[in-house]
């Protein structure tokens, strides 16, 4: 290390490293002033963006609610498309058109659901959508849409849908193996295993 003197040396060597460096420390003081302030304000941007479409979504709930306003739901769909309210409001336009008896619409905005994300709103689209389309007799379809759903949390409602499929394509054996396994799944299911309990019946056994 060099060594000074006098303060008259250590003054002249402060002063030749500022020339030297002085403007390398600003800028990379600026910069990484800059750089923090930067990711501050993308943060809190971020959040404010996240507050925004949460406080969207629920208007849009409690206006379909109150008044099915539907078109204003299907735009905020379309504005938000990659988000997670997209598909959450999806499941509500669905359900709404379900209590109107339009399957069919019902059935698109709960497949617009189960595309758009994935995981457990994904999982939960699907099973509506398999119970839609039984309520639109195409039981087959609807086991189709069951083998998509991944999460094992919802085993009990897959084998209960399951077993209604098989019912309604008069496979009876099937029906009472999926009303078993939904049973063993959840043994508190009351209606499943009435269900169960009634198959003798309706297979005419």
């Amino acid at each position: 290390m060099e060594q000074f003197a006098t303060e008259e040396q250590q003054v002249e060597a402060i002063k030749r490293f500022w020339k030297d460096n002085g403007i390398a420390i600003i800028v990379g003081a600026v910069i990484g002033l800059g750089g923090l302030w930067g990711w501050r304000y993308y943060s809190e941007s971020q959040i404010s963006a996240k507050e925004a479409t949460s406080l969207q979504y629920q208007n849009v709930v409690e206006n379909l609610q109150a008044n099915g306003n539907m078109d204003e739901a299907a735009a905020f769909i379309r504005e938000n498309a990659g988000t997670g309210y997209a598909p959450l409001a999806a499941l509500v336009l669905a359900q709404q058109a379900v209590d109107a008896g339009d399957f069919a619409q019902a059935s698109e905005h709960l497949r617009n659901a189960a595309d758009s994300t994935d995981g457990a709103v994904s999982d939960v689209a699907k099973l509506r959508l398999a119970r839609v389309l039984l309520a639109q007799n195409e039981a087959q379809q609807a086991l189709d849409t069951l083998l998509t759903v991944s999460d094992e949390a919802f085993d009990a409602q897959v084998e209960a849908i399951k077993g209604d499929a098989y019912v309604v394509l008069a496979d009876f054996d099937k029906a009472r193996l999926a009303y078993s396994e939904a049973v063993a799944a959840d043994a508190n299911n009351r209606v499943v295993k009435m269900k169960l309990d009634n198959l003798a019946v309706a297979s005419g056994s």
